[in-house]
Parts: structure tokens; sequence; C-alpha cells
């Protein structure tokens, strides 16, 4: 699994988000018009994707997208 493919799903994911404009670094609380519903299609995009169930937990220690990056692979084993 490589970041940027999960960059490029959170892009698609998110209509409102400008392709290109997000990177490793990039806080998930801080895409435009982030809400309660962003974090369900995010866990929803996880689960699908990479067959992970991100706890609320876990999506709030979650700052940027590296951050998921990272959960997501080590749960991944």
């Amino acid at each position: 699994m490589e970041i940027q493919v999960l960059i490029d799903q959170i892009e698609h994911e998110f209509d409102e988000l400008e392709k290109g404009k997000l990177h490793s670094k990039s806080s998930i609380r801080e895409i435009e018009g982030w809400s309660s519903m962003h974090a369900l299609i995010l866990i929803a995009l996880v689960d699908n994707h990479y067959d992970v169930l991100l706890s609320g937990e876990e999506l709030k220690n979650a700052l940027t997208v590296e951050d998921l990056y990272h959960i997501i692979k080590k749960r991944k084993g």
C-alpha cells in the first residue's frame, strides 16, 4: 500500500476537495467543509478499500493523512 493511493482515494471521495491539493502532511480536519459526515465517509472508505474498521478513537488520533496511513498499515500487518 502506498500513501499516494490513499490520498487519491480521499480526493475522489470528497468532491469539494481540489485534486492534487492533499498531501501526506495535510490535516484531515482541515479538509474544506469537514464534518462528521466526512468522518463517516472516511471510515467507510478505509473499510471498503482496506478491510480495516477504524474506531472513533483511531480517527480522532489521526491528525494527518500520514497518521491515517500508518494506522491502516499497522492494522493490515
